[in-house]
């Protein structure tokens, strides 16, 4: 049954018959629309690539006069319920008033040395956010967003990495009435329309904050004048046996994002994997470049903190004021039931918190969005681009 509101509805249909479940989620989605939709996104899982063609096609036949946006997903989120590697679709309306929405298809082609990426709509002043589905097999997507300020200045970008249930050539985009097999697709929303951004990382912070003191490249050498290697063992002996063990399942690292911050705790940092040791030079090698001078805090991740930072997060957002009236939500694929034992905790969350608004999604194979004002790649994180209506 689709949530009903005056300017957001969301719709999710299950089954085999994929361009039923479409039909249905869409119709749901419209239905609970009091006025015309201006943008529709829709996310399906299916087991086999053609047909969730079919359905995106049909899907986007559905969509009328709307600006429309989808892709193929292992898992879908909508009706407050995540349904992941089951064949289903969900759907997302908008009626956005006087925005405007303008969709838009990437490619990438290499010139020399590097990418080149073609396609993103001309950049206007009144821009508010780019919701961008990207395919992880044949687009830049990690080079593209982490450069995207080059191009889009401090415009946000959030959305995720499709994917789908065959792996490497069954992702499949969709944008206005076009069917991409590789690329990115997205919609740029401008004007007078309230949107802002909730990135849960969900970790916790384990030692000290440290200045990163020697490194080369992604290789962690000294840590506040000591050896990296030694200043983690520091820290994970003063551990309980239960942190240990979260260490040993998949130790994690922080950037402070702001080096002028007096104190860095939960939410300050950009979340990125420890991806091995090197004894030899007692070094420590990460999932990204920091350079000289960067505060760094090792990080742990598991349901009980995914679960507190998400909830918190979403309850400093109300905080903030205004009336959230629908939301889209990134999911990662290693969150639902792999880190919570159910698909639907991130959808429940949004509902416990924001209430019974429009709200669909998928699980992604990677989430983006900004952290501290910069947009990310990240992992394991929920991102959220929420539609609020000012008091």
């Amino acid at each position: 049954m689709a949530v009903l509101t005056s300017r957001f509805a969301d719709g999710l249909a299950v089954g085999p018959n994929l361009v039923e479940s479409a039909e249905g989620a869409i119709r749901q989605a419209l239905a609970g629309l009091t006025g015309p939709a201006d943008l529709v996104c829709f996310f399906i899982c299916g087991d086999d690539a053609e047909d969730v063609a079919k359905a995106g096609r049909r899907a986007m036949e559905l969509a009328g006069e709307a600006a429309v946006i989808g892709c193929s997903a292992t898992g879908v989120i909508g009706d407050a319920q995540g349904v992941e590697l089951t064949p289903s679709v969900s759907a997302w309306a908008a009626s956005l008033g006087d925005a405007r929405v303008k969709t838009f298809a990437l490619e990438s082609l290499r010139a020399d040395d590097r990418f080149v990426v073609i396609g993103l709509p001309e950049r206007e002043l009144d821009d508010r956010v780019a919701i961008m589905l990207a395919d992880p097999y044949t687009f830049p997507t990690d080079a593209f967003v982490e450069h995207s300020s080059e191009v889009l200045g401090n415009l946000p970008i959030i959305g995720g990495l499709a994917n789908g249930l065959q792996g490497r050539g069954s992702v499949r985009l969709f944008a206005d009435g076009e069917v991409y097999t590789e690329g990115a697709i997205g919609v740029m929303l401008s004007g007078p329309v309230q949107v802002s951004t909730v990135v849960s990382q969900g970790c916790r912070p384990i030692g000290p904050t440290m200045v990163v003191t020697r490194a080369e490249e992604n290789v962690l050498l000294e840590l506040a004048g000591q050896p990296a290697l030694a200043r983690l063992e520091d820290i994970v002996s003063a551990l309980d046996e239960e942190d240990r063990e979260l260490v040993a399942s998949g130790l994690q690292i922080g950037i402070a994002m702001n080096e002028y911050a007096e104190r860095h705790e939960r939410g300050d940092f950009l979340i990125r994997g420890v991806l091995g040791i090197d004894p030899e030079r007692e070094a420590v090698a990460i999932g990204d470049v920091v350079p000289v001078g960067r505060t760094v805090r090792f990080q742990v991740r598991d349901a009980e903190t995914a679960d507190e930072d998400l909830y918190e997060l979403l309850d400093a957002h109300l905080a903030e004021g205004g009336r959230v009236d629908g939301a889209l939500l990134f999911s990662c694929n290693g969150r639902g039931s792999a880190m919570f034992g159910t698909p639907d905790h991130d959808a429940l969350a949004l509902r416990d918190t924001l209430g019974p608004i429009g709200v669909a999604g998928f699980f992604a194979a990677g989430e983006v969005g900004p952290v501290a004002g910069h947009n990310h790649v990240h992992g394991f994180t929920a991102s959220v681009l929420v539609f609020s209506t000012a008091f």
